[in-house]
């Protein structure tokens, strides 16, 4: 009888741990991925804010994303992130396995879409380029640029109207969640000229050159529209801190193309005759803001001129410039460079 009942024994524990390891390779199973060849297209799958962990298996299983939504709702209680998952939109694919996309969707990574703006761009082309995207609706866009309410400072006593905000929607590359609206994308490229202002000291320079801030990135905007090389930059910037200290009109091409609204290969004797306060051909000193979105470097240099008794300077053919004391050195500038 003792025989007999430790065999029985032996056999209920086999029997066990067969059916133990047939249960975790069936559970293992569950929360393999759906697709395992690597193949297969990404979804992008909506979380909706206060979702249980319920509702967002029942969502990714639909979606075809994991075997089973009892398993992932087993599986996200014993790790212990059960109602973890954040809102927002994701990009999956079928070959994720169920862990590695509830740690994705714990820790919230989003899916998210990029677009970049080049230096010198004005409102109007990132306007356009946004909307070509896809990324904005045009017209809420440009009303947000007009009326917008935003929290940052330097944006307070800017003047208003539809050019409020040129000169400090910052260049440069930006990942956004998909989802983003137009208040989004303009506030993070504000927080991109935030981050510059703040880094640069930019406010505290300027003060140091008798400007406000809004003046010093005026003066960024022109450089970066007349500058094509680097070290051109700091004598740019030099030559027009010289001209206002002696009273002189900028005469800036790039302001008498953003009074005309578009760029030009070449600026006519009529094209300076636009009717425009931003026409330093016209006007004295600078004009009413920015007139294009300036990048680091023509922020550092609008608060760092080089010193040099410059008041003119003139296009090389590759896109370099000359820079001249004297009207007489200028002209014959001209006469060597613009043929």
């Amino acid at each position: 009888m003792v025989m007999k009942w430790q065999t029985s024994k032996r056999v209920l524990a086999i029997t066990f741990l067969i059916l133990a390891a047939g249960l975790f390779w069936y559970f293992a199973n569950l929360l393999s991925p759906v697709n395992p060849s690597g193949q297969a297209p990404d979804v992008l799958v909506h979380i909706a804010p206060s979702s249980s962990t319920a509702q967002i298996a029942k969502t990714l299983q639909q979606q075809g994303m994991i075997r089973s939504a009892a398993a992932f709702r087993l599986y996200a209680r014993c790790q212990g992130l059960d109602n973890q998952v954040k809102a927002g939109y994701y990009m999956l694919n079928a070959s994720m396995s169920t862990a590695e996309i509830l740690n994705l969707l714990v820790q919230g990574k989003t899916a998210g879409k990029s677009f970049t703006i080049p230096e010198g761009y004005t409102l109007k082309q990132i306007t356009e380029r946004l909307a070509a995207k896809g990324f904005i609706r045009e017209q809420l866009f440009k009303d947000l640029l007009k009326n917008g309410q935003f929290k940052y400072s330097f944006i307070k006593d800017l003047p208003p109207g539809e050019n409020r905000l040129e000169g400090y929607l910052f260049p440069e590359t930006y990942t956004i969640p998909i989802d983003s609206d137009e208040k989004y994308i303009i506030n993070i490229m504000l927080a991109g000229m935030d981050r510059q202002i703040k880094e640069l000291k930019l406010a505290d320079k300027a003060k140091e050159l008798n400007l406000t801030l809004h003046q010093a990135v005026t003066i960024a905007s022109m450089i970066e529209r007349e500058a094509r090389v680097e070290r051109d930059r700091p004598l740019i910037s030099s030559v027009i801190h010289n001209r206002l200290k002696a009273g002189m009109k900028l005469q800036i091409d790039a302001t008498v193309e953003y009074a005309l609204g578009e760029r030009r290969e070449k600026i006519y004797y009529k094209d300076l005759e636009v009717a425009s306060p931003y026409n330093t051909y016209q006007h004295y000193g600078l004009p009413p803001g920015p007139i294009a979105s300036p990048g680091r470097a023509s922020l550092l240099a609008a608060v760092n001129p080089a010193q040099t008794n410059y008041f003119y300077y003139v296009a090389k053919p590759d896109g370099s410039h000359a820079f001249a004391v004297t009207y007489a050195e200028h002209n014959a500038n001209k006469i060597k460079y613009l043929k």
